[in-house]
């Protein structure tokens, strides 16, 4: 996932005395509203798939209570810096969107007692038009969320390869997508 290679440009870019953490809970396929805390339940069982259910139950089917138990863990060791967010596909055409993600990132905020003045939410785009990605689209809504999040940071996917399905981003591309959150951030930083 660009969480490795996001990971991985950190750890070179700062120095050794500084340690980097990344949290990873992630549900491929999902609506965004999965890790809404008050309404997830409704988008849990929206797919019949066994593949989408068995990865909502690796959280004990609530994402969002997964990633705050291990984002209160980590701040028992350390600091949360940022936020980063990489889903669009499943909400393509979906000019909501940016008040879910909102929803969300408050609620984080909110339960992890982050100042979002200096918490960052870097969101990433899906498939770029310019590799034919089929759901480029989005990445128009995904450009407005800086407008509902002051805080938020679109990391562009331009240039970024996919696989032949025009949905994933190859490894090549997830490399690179990776390493723009992380130059974003310590940018941020």
């Amino acid at each position: 996932s660009p969480a490795d290679y996001f990971g991985r440009t950190m750890v070179e870019n700062m120095p050794d005395s500084i340690k980097i953490g990344v949290i990873c809970v992630a549900v491929a396929g999902c609506d965004i509203r999965l890790f809404d805390k008050e309404i997830y339940q409704s988008f849990d069982s929206s797919y019949e798939e066994d593949w989408f259910l068995d990865k909502i139950k690796r959280y004990e089917g609530n994402p969002y209570e997964c990633l705050l138990g291990l984002a209160k863990e980590a701040q028992q060791d350390g600091v949360i810096k940022g936020i980063l967010l990489h889903q669009g596909e499943t909400n393509t055409g979906d000019n909501q969107w940016p008040y879910y993600v909102k929803t969300i990132y408050d609620n984080l905020i909110t339960d992890l007692s982050l100042n979002p003045e200096t918490t960052p939410l870097l969101a990433g785009e899906t498939v770029n038009a310019d590799q034919g990605g089929i759901c480029s689209s989005m990445n128009t809504i995904i450009s407005t969320l800086p407008t509902v999040i002051p805080n938020a940071h679109i990391i562009s996917s331009s240039a970024c390869e996919a696989q032949m399905d025009r949905v994933h981003f190859n490894s090549s591309g997830v490399r690179e997508l990776g390493k723009r959150y992380a130059l974003k951030m310590l940018d941020l930083l």
